[in-house]
């Protein structure tokens, strides 16, 4: 809040004569974010990848102030997502930016599995997202679409797959909550889709301490997908999940 430059003293006064290095200090070309996880199911696109398991997750995220971003999230996965691989490396690169009201998002996806003896189950995604914040709540609109790859397919040669999705976020004002909403649909049939598409939702609420936000959230789908191990991956769950950010 600013100060009336009459309740200010004659130390402070001798500050603002002088220049105002902390407070006009350029914003940073580049930009350095990450997080750090552990959740109790990794849940993509509502599927679990960990056989309903702990899955432990972190990511990095350098940002330029042109809008142009790299980034790179891994996760552990069960051995059945992707031909033995224990591991997804996310691989991301894209530009963001702002007109009017709205954020636009733009970018590429590589899917990377080390670890898969040699199998084709690497593949590349684009994105697009729109979003808008009113007061304390954000709504966003994406869609995702890979091209035909041999990864994606079911034994009908090379598939592609589209996602598109609907978010709802809202911080509840003046306390660390926050809630928010998710609805996605995928249209197969491909590996993503393991046959017919699909439709995906949750909601969700998380607290935020300082550095740390803890999270629960209620996952399901209108599929019925089992692992190798027979339980139904595509079964409503509840999610709980610990990120720390820096």
């Amino acid at each position: 809040m600013r100060k009336s430059i009459l309740g200010l003293s004659a130390v402070a006064l001798a500050a603002l004569a002088a220049p105002a290095f902390a407070q006009d200090e350029p914003t940073p070309e580049l930009t350095v974010t990450g997080n750090a996880a552990v959740v109790s199911d990794y849940r993509f696109r509502g599927i679990s990848q960990t056989n309903k398991k702990i899955a432990l997750q972190g990511g990095i995220t350098v940002t330029h102030s042109s809008g142009f971003y790299v980034s790179t999230w891994g996760s552990s996965i069960d051995e059945y997502v992707a031909a033995g691989s224990d591991q997804e490396l996310d691989l991301i690169g894209g530009y963001s930016t702002t007109v009017g009201a709205a954020t636009i998002d733009v970018g590429v996806l590589y899917y990377y599995y080390p670890g898969n003896a040699g199998a084709n189950t690497d593949f590349v995604e684009p994105y697009a997202s729109i979003k808008g914040t009113f007061g304390p709540a954000t709504a966003k609109l994406s869609a995702a679409y890979a091209p035909k790859a041999k990864a994606l397919t079911v034994g009908s040669g090379k598939e592609d797959n589209l996602y598109v999705a609907g978010d709802l976020s809202a911080s509840i004002p003046n306390t660390p909550l926050g809630v928010s909403a998710h609805l996605g649909h995928s249209f197969g049939p491909s590996y993503l889709t393991i046959g017919k598409e699909y439709t995906d939702w949750s909601i969700g609420a998380t607290y935020t301490w300082s550095h740390l936000t803890f999270g629960v959230s209620y996952v399901d789908t209108n599929k019925s997908l089992y692992s190798s191990a027979g339980h139904n991956i595509s079964k409503a769950g509840v999610v709980g999940s610990l990120t720390a950010s820096f």
